[in-house]
């Protein structure tokens, strides 16, 4: 699919405001597979697409969990987080993008999993570190990013798990698992 066409599907579920994040995210996705070699057509879509379930009605979004027998434990927390594994089920289902390393930067962009693709680390970190994002340790993440894309994800895993505690909200288990990968690999 083309960048044209992928945005203007994209454009109609989304708000303004979202529509800016992601073409900040395809920017910078982009860029980064340049840098470390990813695929950058992948890196595009997988960009573009990311956040397509975004505004979808909390219990559409629960009825696929549901029904696709997606790990029911998403229903127990943030609804944040249900948007990527729904978003990549509907970019398939709707839009007929079948590539599975796309689908899978799409359906890991909020949580991680441990042994994450290029493309996925690509898809974590441009989400968190696109231009438009403002926030206390992004411009950090940012300088990181330029040279070690593993320490980029995990500071920004281990920066989303404080601010998660700092507000006294449950952490996703994948996204535990995935900054406890991370740093056992950096150890080794």
């Amino acid at each position: 699919m083309d960048r044209a066409k992928a945005l203007e599907i994209v454009r109609e579920q989304l708000t303004d405001h979202r529509y800016q994040h992601t073409l900040g995210v395809e920017q910078t996705a982009v860029k980064l597979a340049k840098k470390y070699g990813a695929n950058e057509k992948q890196a595009e879509l997988a960009a573009i697409f990311h956040d397509y379930a975004k505004f979808r009605p909390k219990e559409e979004m629960k009825q696929i969990i549901l029904q696709e027998k997606m790990p029911e434990e998403l229903l127990s927390y943030n609804s944040e987080l249900w948007h990527a594994p729904v978003g990549a089920y509907l970019v398939e289902n709707e839009v007929g993008i079948h590539d599975r390393d796309v689908l899978q930067a799409i359906r890991y962009h909020t949580s991680g999993r441990p042994h994450m693709s290029l493309l996925e680390k690509i898809i974590y970190v441009a989400d968190y570190i696109e231009p438009g994002r403002q926030f206390p340790g992004v411009d950090e993440v940012r300088e990181v990013a330029d040279n070690d894309l593993n320490e980029a994800l995990l500071l920004s895993i281990q920066n989303s798990i404080i601010f998660l505690v700092k507000k006294k909200r449950a952490v996703f288990p994948l996204t535990l698992q995935t900054y406890n990968y991370f740093i056992h690999l950096k150890e080794d």
